[in-house]
C-alpha cells in the first residue's frame, strides 16, 4: 500500500502506474558549508593583508556568467535564476557527468563544491525521447522533491511516501534499493508544482517523462541525473524556491555553444 504523500495526495493508481513506469522510462532500470555564499556556495577567499609597501592584491574575480556555459545555453537561463545546478556530461555518448550547484549573488556566480555524477546509459540528446537511455540536454526548473524517506529539510515542497522505492537492478548488475530516497524533479516534460510522482506528461509519453535528480547507484540511469546521497541532501537543503532554481543539464561541447 502506499503512503499518503505529507504535502499533497496523489490519486493512488497513477502513484502505482508512475511506480511501475519508472522501471521502463524513468530514472533507474531493471535491463540490465556554511560560509558567506549561502545555499552550499564557498564564502569567498578574505582579503590578505599586503605588506607596507607593498601593492594591495586584486579582489577575486567572480565570474558574471556560469563557466563552460555558450551564448545559446546561456541564453536559456531565465533572468530570475539565482541557483544553478549545473550537470556536465563527459561525452555526448557518455555515462559519466559532475554537478556544481552555483549561486548568483550581487558580485556574479559562485560555485559550490563538484560532485561525482551518473547520467544516462547513452549519455545525452537534444530530443529525449522515451526509452532512448539518454539524458535530456537544456534547461530546466526545478520545483519539486519527494523521496521514500522523511524529508532531510528542503523549502521545496516534499512528498514523502512508498510510491518511491525503487527495486530491481541497473545496468551493471548493482541494485536501485535506495535509489528513491531522495528526489528532486527535473521540470522535463511534466507540469511543475506537483509531485514527482505525477504522471502527466504535457509534450507526450512518447517524449519519456520522469527524470530526476536522485541518489546514485552506482551505475548509469535511464534518463536521470544521480548523486551520492550525502549531495542529495545538501542539495535539498540548498534549493529556494525563491531564488527560482534550475538546472542545465548537457554534455561539454553541447553546454558550449
Amino acid at each position: 500500500m502506499i503512503a499518503t504523500p505529507r504535502r499533497r495526495p496523489l490519486p493512488r493508481p497513477r502513484a502505482v502506474l508512475l511506480a511501475a513506469s519508472l522501471l521502463l522510462t524513468g530514472c533507474g532500470g531493471t535491463a540490465s558549508s556554511d560560509g558567506a555564499g549561502a545555499h552550499g556556495a564557498p564564502a569567498a577567499p578574505a582579503a590578505v593583508s599586503a605588506a607596507p609597501g607593498a601593492p594591495a592584491a586584486a579582489a577575486p574575480t567572480v565570474p558574471q556568467r556560469i563557466p563552460g556555459l555558450g551564448p545559446r545555453t546561456w541564453s536559456q537561463v531565465p533572468g530570475d535564476a539565482r541557483q544553478a545546478v549545473v550537470v556536465t556530461g563527459a561525452g555526448k555518448n557518455s555515462p559519466l557527468s559532475t554537478v556544481v550547484l552555483y549561486r548568483r549573488t550581487a558580485t556574479g556566480w559562485q560555485a559550490g563544491e563538484r560532485w561525482p555524477a551518473h547520467n544516462a546509459l547513452r549519455g545525452w540528446s537534444d530530443h529525449h525521447t522515451g526509452g532512448d537511455l539518454r539524458s535530456p540536454i537544456g534547461v530546466y526548473g526545478l520545483t519539486d522533491a519527494g523521496g521514500l524517506l522523511p524529508d532531510p529539510g528542503t523549502k521545496l515542497p516534499y512528498d514523502h511516501g512508498r510510491g518511491f522505492r525503487s527495486p530491481g537492478t541497473g545496468f551493471e548488475g548493482e541494485s536501485l534499493e535506495g535509489s528513491f530516497d531522495y528526489v528532486v524533479a527535473i521540470d522535463y516534460n511534466r507540469t511543475p508544482g506537483v509531485s514527482p510522482l505525477d504522471w502527466t506528461r504535457p509534450l507526450g509519453a512518447g517524449r519519456g517523462g520522469g527524470i530526476w535528480l536522485h541518489v546514485d547507484h552506482g551505475g548509469p540511469t535511464h534518463g536521470c541525473v544521480s548523486v551520492a546521497e550525502r549531495h542529495m541532501k545538501e542539495l535539498l537543503r540548498a534549493l529556494d524556491p525563491a531564488l527560482h532554481p534550475v538546472t542545465v543539464m548537457g554534455d561539454h561541447a553541447s553546454l558550449a555553444r
